[in-house]
């Protein structure tokens, strides 16, 4: 009969991972920029995960006069403090993030459609 002493611990692959954080922290060095569908063709653009230490209002006012839309910082318990948008600023967002030098473009998702 064949020795079975080296197959070594089971692995149980619904149990929790020991060492990864999945939480919302972990991504904390990302900026995601989300679209959401509100009603017919409205759209609500979200971007999370900017830095604590730019001022989200400064950052959205300077949005909202270059590209003309309006917007306000919302307070959320479990993401912080997060811009919102009218309209699809997806690119827009991504553009001047990199171009105030506010987040490197590789650390910039787009998210949505």
């Amino acid at each position: 009969m064949t020795d079975i002493g080296n197959l070594g611990a089971t692995f149980d692959p619904f149990a929790e991972a020991a060492g990864e954080d999945t939480s919302v922290a972990a991504n904390k060095d990302y900026v995601h920029v989300r679209v959401q569908q509100r009603n017919g063709r409205k759209s609500l653009t979200t971007v999370q995960g900017i830095p604590e230490k730019y001022g989200k209002s400064k950052i959205l006012k300077s949005l909202k006069k270059t590209y003309c839309c309006n917007g306000c910082v919302v307070e959320d318990a479990e993401l912080g403090q997060v811009i919102q948008l009218q309209g699809d600023q997806r690119k827009n967002v991504q553009e001047f993030l990199t171009e105030s030098k506010i987040v490197k473009k590789d650390l910039i998702k787009l998210h949505g459609f």
